[in-house]
């Protein structure tokens, strides 16, 4: 569908504004101001926009559609992932200054293993047509899990992968000016940042394995699945600092998100079932894309709603990542 010199000219907007992303968090770290965060979050939104008018006025707009879907689906669900992010800063007390930094090697990390979902999922899905089985079923399970679990937040700081870091690396106690590594005493260590990008990294695959089958119900093409998440994870970075203080009214986010994942793997269990019998109905992209529209819609109105009525409330990432908090401080301390 897309030609080299497609393939070549996208990823060089995306590895462009990632060497940006890169240079203004590592050579000038800032506590990040609403002002800057809003300019740099419409910009990224508007290069999105337009790379979206480009694509389907030349592959067609049916293509594009599927673009502007995916990309839809994609931007709601990294603000779940910003929820985590936010999480996992409060619990290792990270320093502003050194917040985007975080965020730009969490981004890059999360670009590169998504890369490599998107060529596996696109492999599977063309050899093996049950594959759309497997992804709708995991995404309806995602979905109860996290419906579930709405009201609680993952232990991250308390994970599996940052446990064993901590165990097998040496962890200075301090910051130490943004370092990954310093040294202690004449002994190389790492920093309590490390550990930060080791619990982004972590979280970075869980999500992937979510929302790669995710966008993959709405289109078959890489190029899109590929862009779509390229587009909505640029942003990140500035929609951290824009939203931080707004992520808490979003109340119902989780619940909104279950319902997505779950309309999103019904229709991949339809589009396997009708490749098996032509009668069974499929489910096109005008409709998914008023269906995700209406539920993000709903699901802010809700949430303004809710938090106005009862400020206490606050918004959850949901415990589809790990062991939810309240199960782990009901467990025996480790010794």
């Amino acid at each position: 569908m897309v030609s080299v010199a497609g393939w070549a000219a996208m990823i060089g907007v995306v590895v462009g504004l990632l060497c940006l992303d890169l240079v203004l968090a590592t050579t000038r770290p800032h506590e990040v101001g609403h002002r800057e965060a809003a300019a740099w979050s419409a910009a990224y939104i508007a290069v999105a926009v337009v790379f979206g008018l480009v694509f389907g006025s030349l592959a067609g707009w049916g293509y594009g559609g599927q673009y502007f879907t995916g990309y839809l689906v994609e931007k709601s669900l990294s603000v779940d992932n910003l929820l985590v992010f936010v999480i996992i800063m409060t619990a290792f007390a990270v320093p502003r200054a050194h917040q985007q930094r975080v965020l730009t090697i969490g981004i890059i990390g999360a670009l590169a293993l998504r890369a490599v979902f998107i060529a596996v999922g696109a492999a599977l899905l063309s050899q093996l047509s049950f594959m759309f089985l497997l992804f709708g079923l995991l995404l309806i399970w995602t979905a109860v899990r996290l419906y579930r679990h709405r009201a609680e937040d993952p232990d991250v700081a308390g994970s599996p992968l940052v446990r064993a870091a901590r165990r097998v690396l040496p962890v200075s106690e301090g910051y130490d000016d943004g370092r990954l590594m310093t040294r202690v005493g004449g002994r190389r260590v790492v920093t309590p940042l490390f550990i930060v990008c080791v619990a982004i990294g972590g979280t970075d695959v869980l999500f992937a394995l979510d929302s790669i089958p995710a966008v993959f119900g709405i289109t078959r093409q890489a190029y899109i699945v590929f862009a779509a998440n390229a587009f909505a994870l640029l942003g990140l970075r500035a929609l951290f600092f824009l939203v931080t203080g707004l992520l808490d009214r979003l109340v119902y986010l989780s619940a909104g998100l279950a319902l997505i994942l779950a309309f999103i793997g019904v229709k991949l269990v339809l589009q396997w079932a009708h490749s098996l019998d032509p009668r069974v109905p499929e489910i096109g992209i005008a409709v998914s894309l008023a269906v995700i529209a209406v539920v993000l819609a709903v699901t802010t109105v809700a949430s303004l709603i809710r938090s106005r009525r009862d400020p206490a409330a606050r918004a959850h990432a949901g415990a589809v990542l790990g062991t939810p908090e309240a199960a782990r401080k009901s467990k025996p301390a480790e010794d």
